[in-house]
């Protein structure tokens, strides 16, 4: 007599069984005797489960956030923009092109390599960059100012 114990998911639910089976039964053909669920062990890979579509979740969050940032910082070397001008004009492409934003990061990152971007996206990304230019509306320090007038940087 064998026992087993696992968690199998073919019905794309979780799952847990323990089988116990004969190896000699009587007409030669190993039989499977019982089936049934282990108390609480049901409650434990419902949270299994859970945490693992969490994960799943959070993995792609971060990747996404890399993305966001990553073409944040194309925007804002483009447009000469503070980060957070930078975010917006994405919102605005992503807002006029009824594109998600991480779709459009991900056009823009792919432009920097390829220098291929959809007119639709290019249209829209002037559009904001300008809105984004004529809205400025904090001043630059007077140190840097003043560094910019006379040719130097601080």
């Amino acid at each position: 007599m064998q026992f087993r114990s696992g968690i199998s998911d073919p019905s794309g639910e979780p799952a847990v069984w323990d089988v116990i089976t004969m190896d000699k039964p009587l007409n030669g053909t190993p039989v499977r005797t019982t089936v049934h669920t282990v108390p609480g062990r049901e409650s434990l890979l419902t949270k299994i489960s859970d945490l693992q579509e969490e994960i799943g979740q959070l993995q792609e969050a971060i990747a996404s956030h890399a993305v966001i940032d990553q073409a944040i910082g194309v925007v804002i070397t483009l447009g000469a923009l503070r980060p957070d001008q930078g975010f917006e004009v994405l919102r605005e492409v992503s807002q006029h092109t009824n594109i998600k934003l991480r779709q459009i990061c991900e056009h823009l990152l792919d432009w920097v390599h390829s220098e291929q971007l959809s007119d639709e996206i290019r249209t829209a990304l002037d559009k904001a960059l300008a809105a984004a230019r004529s809205s400025e509306a904090t001043p630059l320090p007077s140190a840097v100012s003043a560094g910019r007038q006379s040719g130097r940087t601080n």
